[in-house]
């Protein structure tokens, strides 16, 4: 398990949390997050593995409100699915399993997809002691850097 963090520390350190995870694999990959003081989405980037290189881009109000919606699905399910009352195969993602949620990814889709000119960061992540998933967020909070220019 990842070292665990205070929470009052994280923010003291300029960390925030992620509001809401859009891609997991290996590690965070897509996603909302308060950069800046506003919520933008973020993307992994760097294909190669050797840095937490993303592209974040702002994601607006009603677009933020929709992707919190739709996370909130995903965590009432992740709490039945822990419990053992939900099988992994109800899992929200899969399709026609909820009609709300469906819609909403059709409407977000379009959203999720880094603009031209979206920013180059580079993330430095770390955890806390609390749930995996809930409803205000992630267990993983995220501190960004600016990519080097010489990409040291």
């Amino acid at each position: 398990m990842a070292e665990t963090w205070d929470v009052q520390q994280l923010v003291a350190d300029g960390y925030a949390r992620v509001d809401v995870e859009l891609d997991w694999v290996d590690g965070p990959r897509a996603g909302l997050v308060d950069v800046e003081g506003a919520t933008h989405y973020f993307q992994c980037y760097d294909v190669d593995g050797d840095l937490d290189e993303y592209v974040v881009w702002p994601a607006s109000e009603a677009v933020v409100a929709l992707e919190r919606e739709q996370w909130e699905i995903f965590v009432r399910w992740n709490q039945r699915y822990e419990a053992g009352s939900a099988g992994i195969e109800s899992h929200p993602a899969h399709g026609g399993l909820d009609a709300r949620f469906d819609e909403l990814a059709g409407l977000l889709a379009q959203y999720r997809q880094p603009p031209p000119g979206a920013r180059h960061l580079v993330a430095d992540w770390r955890f806390d002691a609390g749930a995996r998933y809930r409803a205000d967020g992630t267990d993983y909070w995220v501190c960004w850097s600016l990519v080097s220019p010489s990409g040291e």
